[in-house]
């Protein structure tokens, strides 16, 4: 399976070619409205009709079927079939058993196959009425709480499509906000990589990024639409890691609209305002960048639980707390320091804390969201972070690949 090529104008995914895995059959896969099925057959005259046959006694509804010569044994061929759920599907399992090889039921995750289908996502996020983790800072101060839940619950009915809704930052919103910008904006040239920089530079222009003004995302989500067709989408809070990691393979991005705690401007548990809009915007409007971050939210769709846990801390490791080398010298691209004037100056001034980027030690690391990071992982360039990724990619034990098209379509190869 190779890494899907993706283009910026990419909006849609359709499943490709079946990798082929042993699963059993078990009672909960036979609950789904339509399965898919793999067998694989000797290159007979005769033998698909006995699997067809088997099916058609059964009374079970075929929508589609695939075939492809087994690359091992070439007198063979593999089969993909979807059907409904009807019938006696039990049943025709143990026919096919008798007149097929490699029998398998795939049991895949629902994902997304459109823009719009993020609507369906309900997020993992606090609700307005439950408290904060005890370590916010946040956590002690009502009227926090308050206004906190109020941004929040604006983006809660967003709907694909409709404008973001707008905020009207306070005075102390603000300050807050003037407090991280300062800090950060003085380190960007020195510690942030030169993607980052360009870009940076584009926002104060374009989108009214400066000490004094928090900018709206409808207004920084159009800019980066037209720069690379990524979009940012209104987030009440949290994201599960698979919904998150799937809207980016269609280029888009959740972001949440409220802003960290006054009393530690340098610190906040959980992602905000400053957090997005200055840790991760800059590298969206690249279009490089952009296409990165959508091959990895495109291997993430209909992949297994176990497969999203280590893909989620090699994003962590890479897109969050990220670094590359340019021209010899070390540079940041990860948002969360980017994002954190505290800890950028941290990693880049403890050498011992950084280590060469191995997918295979990243991914036993713990993340820590919310601390000062242990290690921090470096790249030779952003070229190895990419092909890093890809070669992950093709560890998915998803029955299929995925691949971007201007429509929806279904195809399961083998």
């Amino acid at each position: 399976m190779t890494c899907p090529i993706v283009t910026r104008s990419t909006r849609q995914v359709r499943p490709m070619a079946a990798n082929n895995q042993e699963r059993s059959f078990t009672e909960t896969e036979t609950n789904q409205k339509k399965i898919t099925i793999c067998f694989t057959l000797c290159n007979n005259v005769g033998e698909l009709c006995k699997a067809l046959e088997v099916l058609k006694d059964h009374q079970v509804n075929l929508h589609h079927i695939n075939s492809k010569q087994n690359k091992e044994r070439r007198e063979e061929s593999d089969f993909i079939l979807i059907c409904d759920n009807s019938g006696s599907l039990k049943g025709a399992m143990e026919g096919l058993k008798n007149v097929s090889k490699n029998l398998e039921i795939i049991s895949v995750p629902w994902f997304p196959k459109h823009t719009s289908d993020l609507d369906k996502v309900v997020p993992k996020t606090f609700s307005c009425d439950k408290e904060l983790d005890a370590d916010h800072p946040g956590f002690k101060d009502d009227d926090y709480k308050k206004r906190r839940a109020e941004v929040a619950a604006m983006s809660r009915n967003y709907k694909h499509d409709q404008e973001i809704p707008r905020v009207d930052y306070t005075d102390k919103e603000i300050n807050t906000w003037r407090t991280v910008y300062s800090a950060l904006v003085k380190l960007y040239p020195d510690y942030a990589c030169e993607r980052f920089n360009i870009n940076f530079e584009l926002l104060q222009t374009k989108c009214g990024y400066s000490p004094d003004n928090i900018p709206q995302l409808e207004d920084v989500s159009k800019f980066l639409q037209n720069r690379t067709g990524f979009r940012l989408r209104p987030a009440p809070g949290l994201i599960s890691p698979r919904d998150f990691l799937a809207a980016l393979a269609f280029r888009t991005f959740y972001s949440t609209q409220y802003i960290r705690h006054y009393s530690r401007p340098e610190y906040t548990p959980e992602p905000d305002v400053c957090h997005e809009l200055l840790g991760h915007v800059p590298l969206f409007a690249d279009e490089e960048f952009a296409q990165f971050a959508q091959e990895i939210g495109l291997a993430s769709l209909g992949a297994p639980l176990e497969y999203i846990k280590v893909l989620s801390r090699l994003y962590w490791f890479t897109v969050e707390v990220g670094l590359w080398k340019e021209a010899g010298e070390t540079k940041v691209y990860g948002a969360a320091l980017l994002s954190s004037a505290e800890e950028l100056e941290f990693c880049l001034r403890n050498a011992e804390k950084i280590k060469t980027l191995d997918p295979a030690e990243a991914c036993k690391e713990k993340i820590q969201p919310s601390k000062i990071q242990p290690y921090y992982f470096v790249a030779e360039s952003f070229e190895t972070v990419k092909e890093i990724i890809r070669e992950f990619a093709t560890t998915n034990p998803r029955p299929f690949d995925v691949k971007s098209t201007q429509s929806v379509e279904v195809i399961y190869q083998r």
